[in-house]
């Protein structure tokens, strides 16, 4: 099976690889989400992780997934969001799956808001280390590593995976 994913970020691709299994084909493309570059609510990162299955779900794939991060508003706070969507020419509309989802503490909020800039930036800044999206994410950071951007992204994947099972079992 060739599965293609709308991201290049390994966070990302690996949760992919480690549902999947190794013998499958994975390609990997740099697309755009479509959406803004933080998306803001549950609306705009579903669209995102749309977007992207739905770009990278060509002609010789059997499956395209594409996971976005984000976060939304609550009356609780801002919280951390992911989704994800799985494309497949066999489906009449992409599936779709949320996942974890975690408080983001004030002084991040607050950063996100007024300045209008990426999680990852200002995780970045908050920790003092480079690339955290690549790596642990702000999940891995606010949980002390229990879960990573990887392993979280995995649950969405293998709610994506499932749920493709089911439909093509009907």
């Amino acid at each position: 099976m060739n599965i293609a994913i709308g991201t290049k970020n390994p966070t990302k691709v690996n949760a992919v690889k480690n549902v999947f299994g190794q013998e499958m084909t994975y390609y990997s493309f740099d697309v755009p989400s479509g959406v803004s570059s933080q998306p803001f609510s549950d609306e705009e990162t579903i669209q995102g992780a749309i977007n992207r299955s739905e770009k990278v779900c060509k002609d010789e794939i059997d499956l395209g997934i594409g996971l976005e991060g984000g976060v939304t508003e609550t009356d609780y706070g801002l919280f951390l969001c992911n989704w994800g969507a799985l494309s497949s020419r066999s489906l009449e509309k992409p599936i779709i799956a949320g996942g974890a989802r975690i408080l983001l503490p004030e002084e991040i909020a607050r950063v996100l808001k007024e300045e209008k800039i990426e999680l990852a930036e200002a995780m970045e800044r908050f920790t003092k280390k480079e690339d955290v999206r690549s790596n642990e994410g702000a999940i891995g950071i606010f949980t002390s590593e229990i879960l990573t951007r990887t392993s979280m992204f995995e649950q969405v994947v293998r709610m994506l995976y499932g749920q493709y099972l089911f439909h093509q079992n009907r």
